[in-house]
């Protein structure tokens, strides 16, 4: 099978930063391929039009086209005949796109399209309580509706997005993969001085304000407890800061603070390495649609104290694989944090649970063949 991926981000040098979206389609991509599939990789909104080869995954760059008034017009139709030639040239035979901002929205294509939820703009504004730009919201449901296909990474996703849009699309369920074998721990724990991770963006709807009040609860009991933060700081919505650090940094007591360290962001490798140190990793997140660092922490048999909103239970069960609270709760967030610093053999049970929960659900060696079972049903309609 040829398959292509449209992205706006891929995780290469070559391309630039990437997010959830590009982390997802570079595993999916090679998973696929590595089962003999030819995946080429559309990265639309580059400096150049270009193909290169990433591990078998061939790459081809498009460069957006620049016309004061007609930029975003162009484009698509620029990607659109990109996807007709390749079709015509039987070099793809299908498209996925994810659902953010609806880029295929007045693309008109011979190749079916399928779309995918990662969680749209129209979305993260439902679950962040902000309003949404309409120009947005208009394209990601003409996308929707127009596509041959449509996959969501959860449940939860594919019922608020049919919801919010007014629609009744049967998505299929696919949750996104990760590569079990990269995350295996191979370092023992310092519990001298206890660790507690965050890694992922520095944003509002992940959650991080709440940390502030919890790892100040936190540190109370446990004074040598560190917080480690790792991702890229980014402005805050809602307030206007141009920093969401800046907006948690005050809210620390003075004693937590002190055991505060925020690292920024770091090469993917140095991630696997942080999250195999860690002593618990913690997502207090708002709003997700299946997110990958939570699968990576569970890879890595990690203890893990999450929210528990929509996403969450798709992908964890409380008291057994994680535990499950409202990240508002601060004082139960934090006591479940703490049950696990002082519990080694509790945060190797729930560990085990959540590695085993990876390896039968979430493994590319699951999902890779999910997509290519969905892949050739909708190619024999």
């Amino acid at each position: 099978m040829k398959i292509a991926f449209l992205t706006p981000e891929y995780p290469h040098p070559l391309i630039g930063n990437s997010g959830g979206i590009g982390t997802s389609i570079w595993g999916l991509a090679h998973s696929l391929a590595s089962l003999g599939n030819d995946v080429r990789v559309l990265v639309y909104g580059q400096t150049k039009d270009d193909i290169f080869s990433d591990s078998g995954v061939l790459i081809q760059q498009i460069e957006n086209v620049k016309f004061k008034g007609l930029s975003w017009f162009l484009t698509r139709k620029k990607i659109e005949s990109v996807i007709n030639r390749l079709y015509s040239d039987r070099k793809i035979d299908l498209v996925e796109a994810p659902d953010w901002t609806g880029i295929t929205s007045f693309i008109q294509t011979s190749c079916p399209i399928v779309i995918r939820l990662h969680g749209s703009d129209t979305y993260f504004c439902h679950l962040d309580n902000r309003p949404v730009k309409w120009f947005n919201r208009y394209h990601e449901k003409r996308a929707l509706a127009m596509a041959n296909g449509h996959i969501s990474v959860s449940q939860y996703t594919a019922d608020t997005t049919n919801k919010l849009f007014g629609l009744k699309i049967p998505f299929k369920i696919i949750p996104n993969g990760v590569d079990a074998s990269l995350f295996f721990s191979k370092t023992e724990q310092n519990c001298e001085k206890p660790t507690i991770l965050y890694f992922g963006t520095i944003i509002r709807k992940k959650g991080v304000l709440e940390l502030p009040s919890i790892f100040s609860a936190v540190v109370k009991q446990i004074p040598n407890a560190q917080l480690l933060l790792i991702g890229k700081d980014a402005p805050d919505l809602i307030s206007g800061n141009s920093s969401t650090w800046a907006l948690m940094a005050s809210e620390f007591s003075a004693e937590a603070k002190a055991n505060v360290s925020l690292v920024g962001a770091v090469p993917y490798g140095n991630i696997v390495s942080e999250i195999q140190h860690a002593t618990v990793c913690i997502f207090p997140s708002f709003a997700e649609a299946l997110p990958l660092a939570w699968l990576e922490a569970m890879a890595s048999k990690k203890a893990m104290v999450v929210s528990n909103i929509g996403w969450a239970n798709e992908m964890l069960d409380d008291c057994k694989s994680a535990y499950l609270v409202n990240p508002r709760d601060h004082q139960l967030f934090a006591s479940r944090i703490i049950e696990f610093i002082r519990n080694s053999e509790r945060r190797q049970q729930f560990g085990d649970a959540a590695q085993k929960k990876i390896l039968d659900v979430f493994d590319f060696s699951v999902v890779a063949h999910q997509n290519i079972e969905f892949y050739n049903a909708l190619l024999l309609k």
